[in-house]
Order: structure tokens, then C-alpha cells, then sequence
């Protein structure tokens, strides 16, 4: 007897996005050499995991069957998702004109402040703490050029 297509559950479209995004790092990774175990190539880590997150999508998929179904749910967040967009995208576009550390810090702010309702002095503190911590994590420790702006900050 046929089992009919199990039903669209939020953990199964969730799931199945994941799972295309993996295939999609994946077909990107092909022009880039793989290398081996012991010289990995720049497609290496991105190929390892990918193939992990496809795994786990597809298990997902597989078990998902008594998370809600997908038209029990209500959006009622969608302004905080539109503002984390916009935030997005302003970080895009800001990025190389202002430099890495004060687009951190004002998209931040942003999200923090404006979006969380949190205090300024918490607000601030976080922002300013990711902001120049993250610069300095990836900057100075692991080497990643990061845009430093008009200012050099």
C-alpha cells in the first residue's frame, strides 16, 4: 500500500530550505580545488559541512512528523524579521564606507536597542563588546582582512 507524501510540518520546510542551501554550497564548491585530510583545499570545509548540514536536513525531514503542520502558523514577528533584513542589508551596502567595526556597532545597536526594547547602557555594552571583539577575534588573532573605513576604524 502507497504512504501518502507525509504532511508539511514547520521543522520539514525549515528542514527542507537547509537541505537546499547545502546542495547549493555544494554545486558552488565544485570549481574550487578539494585538496585532501592532511592539505585540505578551499572547498574543503565548506564541501564538510555542507554534507553535514545536507545529513541532518534529510533526518530532519525524515522525523519531523509531529512538529506543528506548516499552515497552523502565525507570523506574528514579521516586524522583527523585516528589521533584521534592513539591518541586513544596510550592513551590506554600509560595510566598506564605514568600516567593519562601526557597522557592527550601529546594526547592533539597532537590532538591540530599537528592535529588543533593551537598555542603552546594556545596548551599548553588547555592541560595543561584539563589535571591536569580533574585529579583533578575526582582524588581529586569525588574519581576516576586514573593511576598516574611511577613518580606519
Amino acid at each position: 500500500m502507497l504512504q501518502s507524501f507525509p504532511t508539511m510540518t514547520i521543522d520539514r520546510v525549515s528542514a527542507s530550505i537547509l537541505v537546499l542551501f547545502s546542495l547549493f554550497v555544494i554545486w558552488e564548491s565544485r570549481q574550487l580545488p578539494l585538496g585532501s585530510f592532511r592539505q585540505p583545499g578551499p572547498a574543503y570545509v565548506p564541501i564538510l559541512l555542507a554534507a553535514l548540514l545536507l545529513i541532518l536536513g534529510v533526518f530532519i525531514i525524515l522525523m519531523a512528523g509531529r512538529a506543528r503542520s506548516l499552515s497552523s502558523l502565525r507570523w506574528s514577528e514579521w516586524r522583527h524579521a523585516l528589521a533584521i533584513l534592513l539591518t541586513c542589508v544596510f550592513a551590506v551596502f554600509a560595510i566598506e564606507r564605514l568600516g567593519y567595526r562601526l557597522t557592527v556597532l550601529l546594526a547592533l545597536v539597532f537590532l538591540v536597542k530599537g528592535v529588543e526594547k533593551r537598555g542603552w547602557v546594556s545596548s551599548l555594552t553588547f555592541a560595543f563588546g561584539m563589535a571591536f571583539g569580533s574585529f579583533y577575534l578575526f582582524y588581529t588573532v586569525l588574519r581576516v582582512p576586514l573593511p576598516q573605513g574611511p577613518l580606519g576604524f
